[in-house]
């Protein structure tokens, strides 16, 4: 593994510190463009790193995963009443969709949909107590309770939140929020603000490669069914509107954030973590997903 994540990261060196960095959010603004990092790790614990791969970064959607395990653990099936499971084909944070589509949000990775996902974790809740209870659940799955929240992201995506504001309060004027806006502000933009590094993300996303069952730990976390849904939703829709092309380019399920991170999920095999800053026109890593696809391609890992 070490040679296969060698040899795919050294072919796009040209793409490091190109793209976008996530401007819009100042405490993201002044991340250094040139940071690269890789991880996999193994179903058998085998690990392999790559340049800046214990660096620590803001996991920004990639903790939708998590809210949407942590949902469908409580409500199942119901979450579908909500929120669809259908890719959106616009920007994660399109108003108009949510318009037209009577404030039922496409699929639970786009900003409204994971509102929602807040608002159900809520459940008449503080959003410190519910906070505690996701970050509990994170550093349970990649066992490790270092793990935490960077209160100085957390606040700068508190208070550029006025989109995300809008969503919520159209989605509560059409009775599918259920929970002050303010609470499910702050608990979205705190949860978007975990601080996690390549090789903490690849043990916390283990258990989807194990259909549900972490074989490190050696404990379930949720069914193989559950873990298959959940898979196929970040394979449809966890990448934005170009879930499409990293299906075609990588052929992997995974979930993107705009910190720069995508962490990929190899079934039966593993998960595989990049980190790059700069991002394409459509919020993903730029480096990140060229790496991905120049590691799918080294070792022929896909989902067939």
């Amino acid at each position: 593994m070490q040679q296969i994540l060698e040899t795919a990261c050294k072919s796009i060196q040209d793409k490091i510190g190109t793209g976008q960095i996530a401007n819009y959010i100042p405490a993201l603004a002044r991340i250094n463009p040139k940071h690269f990092g890789a991880s996999i790790l193994s179903l058998d614990g085998e690990v392999s790193n790559y340049g800046d791969s214990k660096v620590l970064f803001s996991i920004q959607s990639i903790s939708k995963v998590f809210s949407l395990t942590l949902v469908l653990r409580m409500i199942g099936d119901e979450l579908w009443k909500r929120v669809h499971h259908e890719p959106s084909g616009n920007a994660f944070n399109s108003i108009v969709q949510l318009e037209m589509e009577r404030g039922i949000p496409r699929n639970p990775f786009i900003n409204a949909g994971a509102l929602v996902l807040s608002d159900i974790l809520l459940k008449n809740k503080s959003p410190e107590i519910c906070l505690s209870e996701v970050l509990s659940f994170i550093q349970d799955v990649s066992r490790d309770p270092s793990i935490g929240i960077d209160t100085e992201v957390a606040e700068s995506e508190i208070s550029t939140a006025h989109r995300n504001a809008s969503l919520a309060n159209f989605m509560k004027s059409c009775q599918n929020i259920e929970h002050e806006v303010a609470a499910v502000l702050e608990t979205y933009c705190s949860l978007c603000a975990v601080s996690m590094n390549c090789e903490q993300l690849c043990r916390a996303f283990l258990y989807l490669a194990g259909e549900g069952f972490d074989p490190i730990a050696k404990k379930r976390i949720i069914s193989p069914e559950m873990a298959r849904r959940i898979n196929s939703i970040m394979m449809l829709c966890g990448h934005y509107d170009a879930s499409g092309d990293f299906a075609y380019r990588v052929g992997l399920p995974g979930k993107s954030g705009v910190g720069g991170g995508i962490v990929v999920v190899v079934p039966e095999v593993g998960v595989i973590t990049v980190w790059s800053p700069g991002l394409n026109q459509n919020g993903n890593s730029l480096a990140g997903t060229a790496a991905l696809e120049a590691i799918a391609k080294v070792s022929n890992w896909n989902i067939l």
